[in-house]
């Protein structure tokens, strides 16, 4: 009994040990593949605004990890990129965790057989949604598509 529980551990440790590295290939081969990296804006010509436009870059660090930076202009950050999902009809689901925030936002992304990228929904962990069904939530205003700035 010892001798199986002792294989056991083993076993529940190794996995554990290799799953995140796992993990982090899956997540980065997922947006590679899909076609997420690179820079992204409303308007590429346009300097980077907080109300008039961002530019958002989904990178894969060299340790594998993949980054989510936000250029509003005069304020910046970078976050990383939890997890990664391919939903029904080719929607992206990811999840952001945001130090600054506190929190973990998932937002579900639909890239057109044109090349644009466009939100289809934004929510907090608590389930608050600022997109929902490709309008803002706020203003009842659809999501404009973005271009990719590469």
């Amino acid at each position: 009994m010892t001798r199986c529980l002792s294989r056991w551990i083993t076993a529940a440790l190794l996995w554990f040990a290799f799953a995140p590295a796992a993990g982090a290939e899956t997540l980065a081969a997922t947006v590679e593949q899909w076609g997420l990296l690179g820079s992204w804006a409303v308007d590429c010509a346009a300097r980077p605004d907080r109300d008039k436009g961002a530019v958002l870059t989904y990178e894969i660090r060299n340790d594998g990890r993949v980054m989510y930076r936000r250029n509003f202009g005069e304020a910046k950050d970078e976050n990383e990129v939890v997890s990664v999902t391919v939903g029904t009809e080719g929607l992206l689901n990811v999840m952001v965790y945001f130090p600054s925030l506190h929190q973990t936002r998932e937002f579900g992304l639909l890239l057109s057989k044109q090349g644009s990228l466009r939100a289809i929904y934004n929510r907090s962990e608590r389930g608050e949604y600022t997109i929902r069904d490709g309008k803002y939530v706020a203003t009842g205003a659809p999501t404009l598509s973005q271009q990719r700035c590469d």
